[in-house]
């Protein structure tokens, strides 16, 4: 029989902190939050209660100015207590809502110092709830995603992976991975209890069923780091072929100015937009061309630079005009690198492509400005190129650590079974499958080897 191992309950600090967790600056409602074993005491300090705090309860309250008990009331405030562990940072947790001004909120954490509490450090309080098994590593940091979301998408994400969808992914392959150590650790720790030492087809078995969700996992970082990061992609090309006035199309609003006399742009212009989801930095460019006059070499000097620094790069061709010696260069540049046309004005000359154009070996678009022809299409081959067709799924890997974390642990996963597949020792293979295990964790968190023995105990019933 298996022994029942109780989970181990978090150990809780003997600090309270104390911070304004609303943003900096006046507005409607500001908040207060305090954590540790004090809380609760210090926040009926800091205000006079209608009502006596109960968990999970919001109590209205005014706020004083003073500990005395003919102290003046300065404000009205909600105050919400949580008791341990059934708190965001499983310790006591009190939250005071009062109306957002700066002075007032100051002065409730400048009098929750002085009655013992101390001032939270940048995050504290998401550590708290990290440090006490309420969310993982990657809950943490979504967190902060959330909080810096500037789309829709980046938020849902965000939300996604506070909700332990990364997680979800990872945990099944982390159990079956902590499963064949602990196998391989009986065969060896416990060798003289007559635990069969699995072959070595069973050891490939079992790490190549490992190898497959990982993979896809990995795949998904080529559309989560840019639903995270966002991308820049420059519009560039001829003057008058129609950038600024795509720009504007792409953006939704006059932002750049659009006249009928060539080199108009001067200078780049950005703008933050997103596409389905996708944050995009549009730079639109001066256009490319001899110039003579200074202030139009300084702009197409800075056109080239942007593309130079642009993630992706859109070429606006005038459909009405053959290339020139410019456009072709500009095609030669952007060799290799991600990139497609819009071959602009098809409400003049329709969208029949023409042969110059295809030897460009880039994808087209064929687009009018002036109408809105092709827009739509041009906004879907611009996501398309930024997420390398890569679709959205949950649980993506959206951070460059999360990607070398499941990387890492492939890359060890390999050298176990070649190892395995040589017939290298059992004690060898499982360095290669710890290390394996020790980057997963620093996705989810740490293993103990209490986990893996108390694992091989329960499922090989050691002495028995």
């Amino acid at each position: 029989m298996s022994e029942t191992v109780e989970p181990a309950v978090p150990e809780q600090s003997a600090e309270t902190i104390a911070a304004i967790s609303t943003p900096p600056g006046r507005g409607g409602i500001g908040i207060v939050r305090l954590s540790g074993p004090e809380a609760a005491a210090i926040a009926t300090q800091l205000v006079r209660l209608r009502q006596p705090l109960e968990h999970a309860r919001a109590r209205l309250a005014d706020v004083i100015d003073g500990a005395d008990a003919d102290a003046e009331k300065i404000d009205e405030a909600m105050v919400t207590y949580f008791a341990a562990p059934n708190s965001y940072t499983s310790e006591e947790l009190v939250e005071i809502a009062a109306h957002g001004s700066p002075v007032v909120l100051d002065l409730l954490v400048r009098r929750a110092l002085e009655l013992g509490a101390r001032l939270a450090e940048p995050g504290e309080f998401t550590e708290r709830a990290f440090l006490a098994g309420k969310i993982d590593l990657t809950q943490a940091e979504a967190v902060r995603d959330l909080i810096e979301a500037q789309t829709l998408t980046q938020a849902r994400q965000a939300a996604s992976q506070m909700g332990g969808s990364l997680s979800r992914r990872v945990m099944p392959v982390k159990q079956d991975l902590v499963e064949l150590i602990a196998l391989l650790e009986a065969g060896i720790d416990f060798a003289e209890d007559d635990v069969e030492v699995t072959t070595g087809d069973e050891i490939a078995r079992r790490i190549g069923e490992l190898v497959p969700p990982l993979e896809s996992l990995a795949a998904s970082f080529a559309r989560g780091r840019i639903v995270h990061d966002g991308l820049s992609l420059a519009i560039v090309g001829r003057p008058n072929a129609g950038k600024s006035s795509l720009f504007n199309r792409l953006i939704e609003r006059e932002r750049a100015i659009v006249t009928a006399t060539p080199g108009t742009t001067r200078d780049t212009v950005s703008e933050r937009i997103s596409i389905d989801g996708i944050p995009l930095e549009l730079v639109d460019t001066a256009g490319l061309r001899e110039a003579r006059e200074e202030a139009e070499q300084l702009g197409i000097a800075r056109s080239r630079e942007a593309l130079a620094d642009a993630a992706l790069a859109l070429i606006v061709l005038d459909a009405t005009q053959p290339l020139n010696e410019e456009e072709r260069e500009l095609l030669r540049t952007v060799t290799g690198r991600p990139a497609l046309i819009a071959r602009n004005k098809r409400d003049i000359v329709g969208a029949e492509m023409r042969p110059d154009i295809a030897l460009a070996n880039l994808p087209v678009v064929a687009t009018s400005a002036l109408t809105g022809e092709g827009i739509a299409e041009l906004r879907e081959r611009i996501v398309a190129l930024a997420t390398g067709g890569a679709a959205s799924e949950p649980g993506m890997l959206t951070s460059l650590r999360h990607h070398q974390a499941v990387t890492t642990t492939l890359a060890a996963l390999g050298d176990a079974k070649q190892a395995n597949a040589y017939g290298i020792p059992h004690e060898m293979i499982l360095i290669d499958l710890y290390r394996a295990l020790w980057a997963l964790d620093s996705l989810t968190g740490q293993t103990t080897p209490d986990d893996i023995l108390n694992l091989i105990f329960s499922t090989f019933c050691i002495g028995k």
